[in-house]
C-alpha cells in the first residue's frame, strides 16, 4: 500500500515537470512571434534615417563644390577659351572669305592681265617693224649714197634732203604690207568665220606648273591657251598652243564645206621667240579630211614638213584631192624641232574651194 502513493506522486511530479517544460516550450514559441514585429520596424527606421543623413551630405557636398568652383578661377578661364574659339572662327570664316574671291575682282585682274598682254604684243611688234625700217634705211643710203657718187658734175647732194617724200612712201608701204596677210587666200579655218576645234577628237593641252597666276599666294588663274588659239590671227610669242611631247593632233570644224586644196603652217621666228630658239615648232605634219559629221572615215590629203629656217608663213599645196565637200580637217603633228617636253602650234590655216553650207 505505501510504494503505490509514492508511485503516484512520482508520476504528478514527472508530470507536472512535463507539463512545465510543455509550458515553458510554449512560451519560448509565443514570444519570439510577439518580438518579431518590433524588430523589422527597427530595421526599416534606421534605413529611413541613413537614407535621409546620406542625402543630407550629398547635397551638402554639392553646395560646397558649387561655391568653390565659383570662388576658384574655372569661371575666367571657361571665358577665355571661348574667346580664344571665337578669335580663331573669326580668322577661319576670312581666310574663307579670302578663297572665295569676289567674282568683280576676278574680272578685273583678267582685264588688266589683258591689256598688259595686249601691250606686250604692240611692243614686240613695234620691235620688228623698227628693225626691219632700220635695215631697210641702210639699204636706202647706201644706195643713194653710191647714186650720188657717180653723178656727174660731182656736185655734193644731200641725199636726206631729196628723198624725204620717198622715204616716207616707203615706209607707209612697209607699213601696209606688215599689216597685211601675207598669204592672200580665204582662211576657212579661222575662228571669227565660225571655224571651231573639236575637243574629243585633239590632244590635251600641256600642263605648265609655271604657267599661273597668284593672288596672296592663292591660284587663282591658269595662264595657258587653249587649242582654238591656232585659229586666230594673232601670232606673238607665247601666244601658242602647247600639247605633250612631239606628236598631238587637232580636229577642226570649218566655218563652212570646202574642196580644200591647200594649208597653211605660221611660227614665230627665231629673233623674236624669248628663249632664243624655236625648238618647239613642228617639224613633220599630215593633214586628213573626214567626210561625215567629223566622225567618219579619214582621207589622207597630204604630209609636209615646216621649215624653221624659212619664212614664218608657209603654205603647202595638198598631195591628194577629194571628189566632194569636207566639213571636218585633222591636223597631226608627227614631229618638231627637237623639244622634249612640248610642241607649240601657232595658227594653221586650210584653204580651198567654198561648196554647199552645212
Amino acid at each position: 500500500m505505501s510504494g503505490k502513493p509514492k508511485l503516484r506522486r512520482g508520476a504528478r511530479v514527472f508530470r507536472g515537470h512535463s507539463e512545465e517544460g510543455s509550458g515553458s516550450g510554449g512560451l519560448g514559441s509565443v514570444l519570439p512571434k510577439h518580438r518579431d514585429p518590433d524588430s523589422h520596424g527597427l530595421t526599416q527606421s534606421r534605413k529611413i534615417v541613413i537614407s535621409t543623413v546620406s542625402l543630407v551630405t550629398l547635397l551638402l557636398i554639392g553646395l560646397g563644390n558649387h561655391m568653390w568652383l565659383q570662388e576658384t578661377e574655372f569661371p575666367r578661364r571657361s571665358s577665355h577659351l571661348y574667346a580664344i574659339m571665337a578669335e580663331y572662327g573669326s580668322r577661319l570664316s576670312n581666310y574663307q572669305a579670302r578663297l572665295r574671291m569676289p567674282k568683280e575682282r576676278l574680272e578685273h585682274l583678267k582685264k588688266e592681265s589683258q591689256t598688259l598682254e595686249k601691250n606686250f604684243r604692240e611692243i614686240l611688234f613695234l620691235i620688228e617693224q623698227i628693225d626691219v625700217l632700220k635695215a631697210l634705211l641702210r639699204d636706202t643710203q647706201d644706195g643713194l649714197h653710191n647714186h650720188s657718187g657717180a653723178t656727174d658734175g660731182g656736185e655734193d647732194r644731200d641725199p636726206t634732203g631729196t628723198s624725204d617724200e620717198e622715204m616716207s612712201n616707203l615706209v607707209n608701204y612697209i607699213l601696209k604690207k606688215l599689216r597685211e596677210d601675207q598669204v592672200q587666200r580665204a582662211d576657212y579655218a579661222l575662228k571669227s568665220a565660225g571655224a571651231s576645234i573639236i575637243e574629243a577628237g585633239t590632244s590635251e593641252s600641256y600642263k605648265n606648273n609655271k604657267a599661273k597666276l597668284y593672288w596672296h599666294g592663292i591660284r587663282f588663274l591658269t595662264y595657258e591657251m587653249p587649242p582654238d588659239i591656232i585659229l586666230q590671227p594673232d601670232v606673238h610669242p607665247g601666244k601658242c598652243w602647247a600639247f605633250p611631247g612631239s606628236q598631238g593632233h587637232a580636229l577642226i570644224k570649218l566655218a563652212r564645206k570646202i574642196t580644200p586644196t591647200a594649208v597653211t603652217m605660221e611660227h614665230i621666228s627665231q629673233t623674236v621667240s624669248p628663249s632664243g630658239n624655236i625648238s618647239s615648232a613642228p617639224k613633220e605634219f599630215s593633214v586628213y579630211g573626214i567626210l561625215k559629221h567629223c566622225e567618219g572615215e579619214e582621207i589622207f590629203l597630204g604630209q609636209f614638213v615646216y621649215n624653221r629656217t624659212g619664212t614664218t608663213v608657209q603654205t603647202f599645196e595638198l598631195q591628194h584631192e577629194v571628189s566632194e565637200s569636207l566639213l571636218c580637217v585633222k591636223l597631226k603633228i608627227l614631229s618638231n624641232w627637237g623639244h622634249q617636253k612640248y610642241t607649240c602650234l601657232y595658227r594653221f590655216r586650210v584653204h580651198g574651194t567654198p561648196g554647199e553650207y552645212p
